[in-house]
């Protein structure tokens, strides 16, 4: 097949692999562009006939696997090559860029290194690439410096993406010397300094501008910039950067001669809005979020830019009610954010009219109230809709649940809405994340197969009745504080992982049939407080990832099966206030309780869906084909994540442990059951165990003293049990112990009183009455309330000396009378006095 006039050849992701296929290519003597991007190449060809690539212009080989620089050079000696892109490869994988490996790309035009684990030192030889247009150096980890002079001589340069890396120092002035630059980006580095004036005013083809997240300090005005016509983007900001916008110094200096596209300026502490965006009527992008922005939304730049999609207000001060609200629909916004201020008052009544082609809309953490309008159902493309921690209240409207289809995250929680929300008129098939917690919805759940799809489902805290149906699949299912009852379903569950029907009316047995064919990813299973029966199914050991489980108020009984020991990664137990008998399993100590150090509690989180919808963003990209706005990557891809939070008795108080402490709390609860025999010696292998609660059963026995080696130990409850014996003097040394009781038991001998047990009072030990050496009332700890018995109550009594209680009082009333006889003998006023009453009280009666 003759090809030899072929010109631009195409073989992007496909699977070639091995070297750089130059035999193959060689018969194409007027070849101008080459793909080969998204393949498995890796290794460079041996030598490279230049002559049979003459016209070579462009290659693109992208995302493959060429590890050594090696490619670069030779590449880099056809004499036609302008444009070379060897991005996502690992080429600093074995060395780093050095000038040796730039010396033959003097007539490059665009150069892509981006993304090739590149680390050391920009090479300094850079400026005698003095044909380059455009370097791409992002995404990879160069540190040092910039280097100047070499950077400030590339005078044809329009691009410089150098985001991503190490890079210290200071933006160096000579940058003002390239007159052609179009595309400045230097997001993600580690630049100080400031951003003077002068570094920017010879640029007057300047359209973007990126110097967010780096650690760039003093005042900015942007009136340094109102010269630069050509500027369509700027981002400023990020966590790290401490730069302040200065506002103050734009009144009177006139109206910037740009029109912007994309405005970001995030985390700068900036407390009122800028003043030219008074003047700019072309914005598609604005991002003020994270500031102190404060007074009324600024609902003006709804007004003044009809081509507005993107509006971030996050997390500032901002007051007031959604008002004005513009009349005329913005059919070109499609994502608002204005969450985390100080909004109140009523949802606008035509919001979904004016915002017909709304995709996301959060306006969470606010202080909205009344009903939500009606017209919200006319936000057909709403995909995420978040109104949670308000005052909103009555019922959803139902256009609402029947018209947005394809509304994936609903998030409702934490207001005062009523009514039931799976009425006849439920219509959202396609979410992935339902949140209504706290709230005061009533009625049942639906039977229909819409949960295959869900990642979070929560019900929690509401007034909701019924059974729980079948085929529930969440991976967090949230349904507690609710009025459920009959048993568990044995259909669903595959995929859960979190797990919490706590404090409802379940009843029955925890049937094989679930556990085997469920929860087998379930990491926290809440079953307290209901009224579940019977034993613990042996096959609950099929539950392999667990680390919480509470089983709490319930009914079971029988043996603790041993079955529970092989959860190895469990951290928190609690069988608490059951029925369960019978010996406290000595494999408990095979248990970890916190003996890990390579898993991470913090946030369950995962992604529903990627939305990038570049057709209604493609006005951007011309600006930079390979950049990647950060609030892309933050906003447009929806993710949501739910903290982990559980209940459980320590210190003899109720605590709420959330999020990464989970990470430090370990504990097993046993109390309130009908436990007999001693307490294991093999417990005191639970090194990292920091609450131990064995009270309210028959335990017999004696403390063990291997319990001493449990060094990170905090709450020890062994009370109202049938132990005898010595308290172990060994436990002084559990250093963390904060309370310890053993109240109400058969122990005697004396009492340990060196360290913290110094400081635990007599409320830790009464009802043992062989104990020695009770601490006193002036270190008594506050009590536990315990209720006594109306023995303990009488004995109060019988404790008074009854001949030292008379003799005392006949003393004290003979001392009495003397020196009352003393004081009328000695003053005769007092003794007349005392004469005329006594003869005045004889008469009168």
């Amino acid at each position: 097949m003759e090809l030899k006039s072929l010109k631009n050849l195409i073989l992007s992701c496909n699977s070639f692999n091995g070297s750089f296929p130059t035999p193959e290519l060689s018969g194409f003597e007027n070849l101008e562009t080459l793909d080969l991007s998204w393949n498995s190449l890796s290794d460079s060809p041996r030598e490279l006939d230049a002559a049979n690539f003459s016209k070579l212009r462009n290659v693109v080989l992208h995302n493959n696997y060429f590890n050594s620089t090696e490619i670069l050079r030779l590449l880099g000696s056809l004499p036609s090559l302008r444009s070379l892109d060897l991005s996502s490869n690992m080429l600093g994988m074995e060395s780093t860029l050095s000038n040796q490996d730039l010396i033959t790309l003097g007539r490059m035009e665009l150069l892509d290194l981006s993304s090739n684990y590149f680390n050391g030192s920009i090479p300094q030889n850079l400026g005698k690439l003095s044909s380059l247009k455009a370097l791409y150096l992002a995404g990879n980890l160069f540190k040092g410096s910039l280097p100047v002079p070499g950077l400030c001589e590339l005078r044809r340069l329009q691009v410089l993406d150098i985001s991503h890396n190490r890079l210290e120092g200071t933006l160096p002035s000579c940058l003002s010397n390239l007159t052609s630059l179009k595309v400045l980006d230097v997001h993600d580095n580690l630049l100080s300094g400031s951003i003077t004036p002068n570094l920017i005013p010879s640029q007057k083809f300047l359209q973007f501008i990126d110097i967010s997240n780096n650690v760039f300090e003093g005042s900015f005005s942007f009136s340094s910039m109102f010269n630069l016509s050509k500027l369509e983007v700027i981002v400023l900001g990020g966590t790290k950067n401490k730069l302040q916008i200065d506002n103050d110094n734009q009144a009177g200096n006139g109206i910037p001669l740009f029109q912007l596209k994309v405005l970001q300026i995030s985390n700068c502490s900036m407390k009122s809005a800028p003043l030219f965006l008074l003047n700019q009527h072309r914005l598609i992008w604005v991002d003020i979020s994270h500031n102190k922005l404060s007074g009324a939304i600024p609902s003006w730049l709804l007004q003044n830019n009809t081509d507005l999609k993107f509006l971030n207000l996050r997390n500032n001060s901002f007051t007031g009610k959604l008002d004005p609200f513009p009349q005329h629909p913005l059919s070109s916004m499609v994502h608002m954010d204005a969450s985390y201020n100080h909004i109140d008052g009523h949802l606008p009544k035509d919001l979904g009219i004016v915002l017909p082609n709304l995709q996301y809309l959060n306006l969470s953490c606010n202080f909205f109230k009344g009903e939500l309008p009606s017209s919200v159902g006319a936000m057909r493309k709403l995909l995420l809709l978040d109104l949670s921690f308000n005052n909103l209240s009555g019922k959803l409207p139902n256009e609402l649940v029947k018209n947005c289809t394809v509304l994936g995250v609903l998030k409702l929680n934490n207001n005062n809405f009523r009514g039931d929300f799976f009425s006849t008129h439920f219509n959202l098939i396609n979410l992935r994340a339902l949140e209504l917690g706290n709230n005061e919805f009533t009625g049942g759940l639906m039977t229909k197969e819409f949960y295959a799809k869900m990642r979070i489902f929560d019900v929690s805290n509401n007034k909701m009745t019924g059974k729980i149906p079948n085929g529930i699949d969440a991976k967090v299912l949230l349904l507690q504080n609710n009025y459920f009852e009959g048993q568990i379903p044995c259909e669903g569950f595959f995929n859960a992982q979190v797990v919490d029907i706590s404090h409802n009316f379940l009843s029955g047995q925890i049937h094989s049939c679930l556990i085997s064919k469920a929860f087998s990813n379930v990491e926290l299973l809440n079953l307290r407080d209901n009224r579940l029966s019977g034993n613990i199914p042996v096959e609950i050991s099929f539950f392999p990832s667990l680390r919480v489980l509470l089983l709490g108020n319930n009914r079971f009984n029988g043996l603790i099966p041993r079955q529970l020991c092989q959860f190895r990664d469990i951290s928190i137990m609690d069988l608490s206030n059951n029925f369960f008998s019978g010996s406290i399993p000595s494999c408990l100590s095979n248990v970890s309780f916190g003996n890990y150090f390579s898993y991470s509690w913090g946030n369950l989180m995962f992604s529903y869906w990627n939305i990038r919808h570049e057709d209604g963003y493609s006005d951007l990209y011309p600006l930079v084909q390979l950049y990647d706005f950060t609030s892309f990557r933050d906003n447009v891809k929806l993710e949501d994540q739910y903290v982990f939070n559980i209940d459980f008795v320590t210190k003899n108080n109720l605590l709420s442990f959330r999020g990464n402490i989970l990470n430090y709390m370990s504990g097993l609860d046993l109390s309130c059951n009908n436990l007999t025999g001693a307490i294991p010696q093999s417990l005191g292998k639970l090194f990292s165990i920091r609450a131990l609660n064995l009270s309210h059963n028959h335990l017999t026995g004696h403390i063990p003293v291997s319990l001493s080696n449990l060094s990170q130990i905090e709450s020890l409850d062994f009370s109202y049990n049938n132990l005898s014996g010595r308290i172990p003097s060994e436990l002084v040394d559990l250093n963390f112990l904060a309370v310890f009781s053993v109240a109400h038991n058969n122990l005697s001998g004396r009492i340990p009183d060196k360290r913290q047990f110094a400081r635990f009072g007599i409320n830790s030990y009464k009802g043992n009455p062989f104990l020695n050496g009770l601490p006193s009332e002036k270190n008594r700890t506050k009590p536990v309330e315990i209720p006594l018995t109306s023995d303990e109550t009488e004995e109060k009594w019988y404790d008074i000396d009854r001949t030292f209680f008379i003799s005392s009082f006949v003393a004290t009333y003979g001392v009495f009378l003397l020196t009352f006889g003393a004081l009328l003998y000695i003053n005769p006023y007092w003794r007349r006095r005392w004469f005329r009453f006594i003869e005045n009280f004889i008469y009168s009666s």
